[in-house]
């Protein structure tokens, strides 16, 4: 019992700090605010992350730890099973975030924290998530670099972050396309995530000057 009142805590905790920067913002988000939604202590925040910065960077590890491993498994297979093949490479990091967007557990909430972390300037923040998952990145960028070697280092690093500003753009759902009448939330991704990856071949393998 006592395990499950633990976990419980802080995942009241996580969750409503979610909510509350995907609403307010890191900054306009106090500490009171979450404990109030949370139905919490100040001392129970203290407890499980320390201080608030602390606070914002588990609010992504708790996302972003399983959307990596996904995307690196996700990686592996297609560099043994497709090696030399871009598509699956970009499916890799594609499907995952998509997935993520689409949870009905806080997903749409965890993509406006995204946009806020894009918004405002968070250098602690910004260092985690560099030190954490930066590795990432790099992973598919050496696999995508195998298949486009007429890119320099430079060009490639241009084409990948537009890569993954749409990506991010497509996780919001806020663009022109919105899922029609009659059609799941499924089958939408997985559109979603077929169009965008062609894009991104297309993108990545464009003559470059």
């Amino acid at each position: 019992m006592g395990n499950t009142t633990h976990f419980s805590t802080k995942e009241r905790i996580l969750g409503a700090a979610e909510e509350l920067f995907a609403q307010h913002g890191f900054a306009g988000t106090s500490l009171r605010q979450v404990t109030s939604r949370a139905d919490v202590n100040i001392a129970a925040v203290n407890y499980h992350f320390g201080s608030k910065e602390n606070l914002v960077n588990e609010v992504f590890r708790r996302r972003m730890d399983d959307m990596t491993a996904a995307r690196l498994s996700l990686l592996e297979k297609a560099l043994a099973q497709r090696p030399g093949q871009l598509e699956p490479i970009l499916a890799a990091f594609v499907e995952p975030a998509l997935a993520l967007a689409q949870d009905r557990h806080g997903g749409g909430a965890f993509v406006r924290v995204i946009a806020r972390a894009y918004a405002e300037k968070n250098d602690g923040l910004r260092k985690f998530l560099s030190d954490h998952y930066g590795h990432v990145l790099r992973e598919f960028g050496k696999a995508i670099a195998g298949c486009v070697p007429g890119l320099s280092k430079e060009e490639l690093y241009w084409r990948l972050d537009f890569f993954s500003g749409a990506l991010t753009y497509a996780m919001a759902d806020f663009g022109l396309i919105k899922r029609p009448p009659g059609v799941t939330e499924a089958a939408h991704r997985e559109r979603a995530a077929r169009e965008l990856i062609r894009f991104a071949e297309a993108g990545l393998r464009a003559d470059h000057v």
